[in-house]
């Protein structure tokens, strides 16, 4: 190649590089650099005020502004404890999940760009992300908090959970292999039970089970009672699409295995589940079964209790189930004490408010991988009265295993 062809190459490469920064910009994007340059301007003449040495009756707000973003995310990581009470233990925790996190983001293998950033760096990106997610607290006073506009913190925050939603495959995901038997659990654990018999009962790899989150619904669709914040005003005639069903499979640890999000009733719950495992049964070890409350479709892969009982054999039967139960209960009582704004999503989008709750799901497994681990108070799910959906065959299956183990407790 001549020196002609070298010129005529690099000019070439100048030109395409001129286009792509010249192109015309569409109007989000007009709206988003002018965002970006207004905070520069706002960040430069903060940074300037911080460089002078402050009058002392100003030390207090200018330690706040400095502090505020590490604060924040020391405060809301720990539910119910003042950033001032924390012990350095607990910041250092702290500052190892956003760590985390962050670390999280930049590995992946996503190339989406971080709308609505600016100048804000990933990682103070993510102590406001698990601001608005641990907090019930308004765009306004977060947009105060952090010094920043506030419809760029709705693109940052959005921005943020699209991302970690990119990460559900990879952190909730259905053990298989050695990872499979490892999570498995005896039905009932009793002393006295023989080896033999304990081979012969199948073991648990997982509960399922259900919560609702509740959501803002669009103005003028529903009336103003539909939407009060609270779980405990959401009555059985209530509008559906006042909240969000979330569908969940959690292990021993109260990590989850499964996570669908609906806003259809739950007169189906469980139905897509039951039907993969029944098309895969590869995903359940060889004698192993999922557990579930009545009301969920009762199959070879999953056990329901009985919904009317006769004797004890039932009832003990049903107690062995109420044990796995309360592991669902308290997974979802923790997912809820960490993430607060789960208490009442005010988004009047399903798209949106879908993807925070799973946001929320994917960084309950982050955190407890890291052994962070926040206890909520558990509350018992109602109780179903009426079978779920039966496969046929399923129930002389729940007999025999009923029969074994009252032969095993009682032996």
């Amino acid at each position: 190649m001549d020196i002609a062809e070298h010129v005529l190459s690099a000019g070439r490469a100048v030109l395409d590089m001129v286009e792509r920064e010249w192109q015309p910009l569409s109007a989000d994007e007009l709206d988003q650099r002018l965002d970006q340059a207004v905070e520069e301007i706002l960040e430069s003449d903060l940074m300037a005020k911080l460089s002078r040495p402050p009058p002392t009756n100003t030390v207090y707000n200018v330690i706040q502004i400095v502090q505020s973003q590490a604060n924040v995310g020391a405060r809301v990581l720990h539910t119910g404890t003042t950033t001032a009470n924390l012990s350095e233990e607990h910041v250092e925790s702290v500052d190892s999940a956003v760590k985390c996190i962050t670390d999280l983001l930049q590995s992946s293998k996503s190339r989406t760009r971080m709308a609505g950033r600016a100048r804000l760096s990933l990682s103070q990106t993510v102590v406001l992300s698990l601001t608005l997610l641990s907090e019930r607290v308004s765009y306004r006073s977060v947009s105060r908090r952090f010094r920043l506009e506030k419809g760029n913190i709705h693109r940052i925050f959005f921005s943020f959970c699209e991302r970690i939603n990119m990460l559900k495959e990879k952190h909730i995901r259905w053990p298989v292999g050695g990872e499979a038997v490892e999570a498995l659990v005896p039905l009932y654990s009793v002393e006295k039970r023989e080896e033999d018999e304990e081979r012969r009962l199948p073991q648990v790899l997982g509960v399922l089970g259900h919560t609702h989150i509740p959501i803002r619904l669009p103005i003028g669709k529903h009336d103003a009672e539909s939407r009060v914040p609270e779980v405990k005003k959401m009555k059985k005639d209530s509008h559906p699409d006042s909240w969000l069903h979330l569908e969940l499979v959690c292990d021993r640890t109260g990590r989850f295995l499964h996570c669908r999000i609906s806003k259809s009733p739950d007169s189906d719950r469980g139905g897509a589940l039951s039907d993969r495992l029944r098309q895969h049964p590869e995903l359940m070890p060889s004698g192993s079964c999922l557990v579930a409350r009545a009301g969920y479709p009762l199959t070879a892969q999953i056990l329901t209790p009985y919904t009317r009982t006769h004797g004890l054999r039932e009832e003990l039967f049903n107690k062995a189930l109420e044990e796995h139960f309360h592991i669902l209960e308290q997974a979802v009582a923790n997912l809820k004490a960490r993430f607060q704004r789960l208490a009442y999503l005010d988004i009047g989008n399903y798209e949106r408010a879908s993807a925070v709750v799973l946001t929320a799901c994917v960084l309950h497994n982050v955190f407890l991988d890291m052994g962070h681990v926040v206890q909520g108070h558990a509350e018992k799910e109602e109780a179903v009265t009426q079978e779920g959906e039966v496969e046929e065959g399923v129930f002389s299956r729940r007999d025999a295993v009923s029969d074994l183990l009252f032969e095993s407790v009682n032996a």
